[in-house]
């Protein structure tokens, strides 16, 4: 095919998107054009576009957002790969209707996430001996494998580009932020950031393998390791860093114009000494890790999920090379100290004075017609705000109704938020940043009245919560040996959900934070951890449940055994009542809600006193009546009416 005909298929394209493109799709057209002249000038026959950073990150800023540029599919999941005649992004099954609304004819949507449907789309679209581009600082150490063994045999070259090249057709990339980082305060902190740095270079010393050096590439390591916070990701209080630790050295790579005199000071940046903090421009960490590894007798440790292949292919040779799945700072981290145990625990509390507001104000509200998915987000970020040490909502509120709430990672637009009204399921997904701990929680309502279908699969979902919450199991119990137990009571019935269980919850950190969860790369329980639980239902096009509670890892005295753990849930909020189906739950399951919901009353019952709200305080009160005191109750009516109407000589011989 000529250049003349190319460009006229790209005029094609235009104008049949232009004349079908509804208001929730970007039209890619001149930006796939753009990308592919490049690739045709470094010789490129396809270019892969991971969903991610440098550092590996779920949550990315939007400088990175570089499959949302692309395709224009706003998912946190997906990777986009472009030939110069094709374009497909492939994610998994939370964002498949979202990625049709969201992406224009010049994309296939593929259902299967896994990287070996991309690398069979790439072997059967890329001949033999041609170049697939990739930008090593966006592949991790395992994804980078992942694609090689799989591209290799089949003599399709990975060619690593030291310049991403979606960077250089995005002519309006935004900026990093240029606020100054801060520090934790010390009311928040047992650890200080030079009892950390000892700690972990104990555990380097304990290893049996002698690493000598131990590079972070996730941002929270580095966050956590000095209790500093940032605001380089939306949500998430992190900053772009690395840092390498070596036994008497400390590299902190960041950008150096946002570190304020204080915070110089309170890192030791002054002097060279084991606890002093040597400062250097981030951008310059390929350089320095290249000339340490340089050196005699040095080996350097890295966690192979959060590496980037661009740094791990610099440690060379391999015996200067020590591997884990996870790095211990992410492993420490993900165990609690007793204070932040406390204080995350305070937070909740607060947090749930937030969405205990919200649900009332629907209550109220939803009736008179004028409530959207969008007010409602509004609405309990406006809550939150007003509670103490918030620091703003840890992720984009999930606010969905009726059809929408079957997208399990829905948020609303103009385009698509609809009114809120009692003949639809609602559906909200929401937290909180505060100072002390990152909140999050998942409540679904319904204020007409619900089908028996809704009724039946929102109690299911629920006695999924609370057989997970109840579950009494040996310490270093694997979550993904448990995790069926939240789904074997809607599989009883045919019904199922396509998302994870749970995961885990930082200390005004990432509302996921890893390893912590019920997934099969998740590290195994152990007391201190805090985990989400949260088993869902989605009917396609028609509506979608979910019950979301964080707990912590508390353990139990059992009869027999020692070493048992249980789940405590620091959720405060009551389900809704009127979704509940008693007739199904079994009596421990019923024990349990009525064990749940006096700890709310005696925990919330307190707080929303103290801060005046007394019609919440009153809402409160009525959704966390005890279940068992009416099953009882109804039992003895109908005993009664059993008495009524039983014959008089059979009453005596009964009695």
């Amino acid at each position: 095919m000529t250049d003349g005909s190319k460009m006229s298929w790209s005029v094609w394209i235009l104008i049949v998107c232009l004349g079908y493109l509804p208001p929730t799709v970007v039209n890619t057209t001149l930006r796939l054009r753009d990308l592919r002249e490049t690739m045709k000038k470094l010789n490129i026959s396809a270019y892969i576009i991971p969903n991610t950073d440098a550092h590996l990150s779920e949550y990315i800023a939007p400088r990175d957002a570089r499959v949302a540029f692309m395709t224009g599919f706003t998912g946190s999941a997906g990777t986009a790969v472009v030939t110069p005649v094709k374009a497909a992004l492939w994610t998994d099954s939370r964002y498949w209707v979202q990625a049709d609304r969201e992406m224009d004819c010049n994309w296939d949507l593929e259902t299967d996430g896994f990287i070996r449907s991309i690398t069979d789309w790439l072997i059967r679209e890329v001949p033999e001996e041609e170049d697939i581009g990739f930008d090593p600082f966006l592949f991790s150490v395992d994804i980078f494998n992942s694609y090689s063994a799989n591209l290799a045999p089949a003599k399709r070259n990975l060619k690593s580009l030291p310049e991403n090249l979606v960077d250089k057709v995005w002519s309006d990339r935004p900026a990093i932020p240029a606020n100054f980082l801060t520090r934790l305060p010390d009311s928040v902190i047992e650890r200080t950031w030079p009892m950390k740095v000892e700690h972990i270079r104990n555990v380097m010393k304990e290893n049996p393998y002698q690493p000598t050096a131990l590079l972070l590439s996730a941002l929270d390591e580095t966050a956590w390791l000095f209790n500093l916070r940032g605001n380089d990701i939306p949500y998430n209080p992190f900053f772009y860093s690395y840092t390498l630790l070596t036994l008497d050295e400390i590299w902190l790579f960041v950008h150096m114009e946002r570190l304020t005199p204080e915070l110089k000071e309170y890192l030791n940046a002054s002097c060279y000494l084991a606890h002093c903090v040597q400062l250097i421009d981030y951008g310059q960490e390929r350089n320095y890790l290249k000339n340490y590894v340089t050196r005699l007798g040095v080996r350097v440790w890295v966690g192979t999920e959060y590496t980037n292949q661009a740094l791990y292919e610099l440690i060379t040779p391999k015996e200067k090379l020590l591997t884990s799945e996870y790095s211990p700072v992410l492993t420490t981290k993900a165990v609690k100290d007793q204070t932040e145990q406390r204080i995350l625990r305070e937070a909740h509390v607060r947090d749930a004075v937030a969405v205990m507001q919200l649900l009332l104000w629907l209550e109220q509200k939803v009736p008179e017609g004028r409530e959207t998915e969008i007010t409602a987000a509004l609405y309990v970020d406006e809550c939150r705000w007003k509670q103490k040490n918030s620091r703003g909502p840890s992720f984009q509120t999930i606010s969905a109704s009726g059809p929408n709430a079957a997208l399990a990672h829905y948020s609303p637009t103009n385009e698509t938020a609809r009114v809120l009204t009692e003949k639809e399921m609602y559906l909200v997904d929401s937290g909180g940043q505060y100072l002390d701990g990152t909140t999050d929680i998942t409540r679904t309502v319904h204020w007409g009245t619900p089908s028996d279908v809704q009724k039946e699969a929102f109690t299911r979902v629920l006695m999924g919560n609370i057989e997970i919450s109840r579950l009494i199991f040996p310490d270093r119990t694997r979550g993904v040996n448990v995790e069926m137990l939240g789904r074997r009571a809607l599989w009883e019935v045919g019904l199922n959900y396509g998302h994870g269980t749970g995961h885990g919850v930082g200390n005004y950190f990432g509302v996921h934070e890893w390893p912590v969860g019920f997934q099969s790369n998740n590290i195994p329980f152990q007391e201190g951890m805090f985990t989400s639980i949260e088993p869902g239902y989605y009917k396609e096009n028609e509506f979608g449940i979910r019950i979301e509670d964080i707990a912590v890892l508390a353990p139990v005295e059992t009869k027999y055994g020692n070493n048992f753990l249980t789940f405590d849930t620091v959720s405060l909020v009551p389900y809704d009542r009127k979704l509940i189906d008693t007739s199904i739950l079994s009596l421990q399951q019923l024990q349990w809600l009525d064990r749940y919901y006096k700890t709310i009353r005696d925990t919330m019952g307190p707080e929303l006193q103290k801060q005046g709200l007394k019609e919440v305080h009153d809402w409160m009160m009525k959704h966390t009546e005890p279940f068992l005191q009416d099953r009882v109750s109804a039992l003895g009516r109908s005993s009664f009416l059993l008495l009524i109407l039983l014959p008089s000589s059979l009453i005596q011989h009964l009695l």
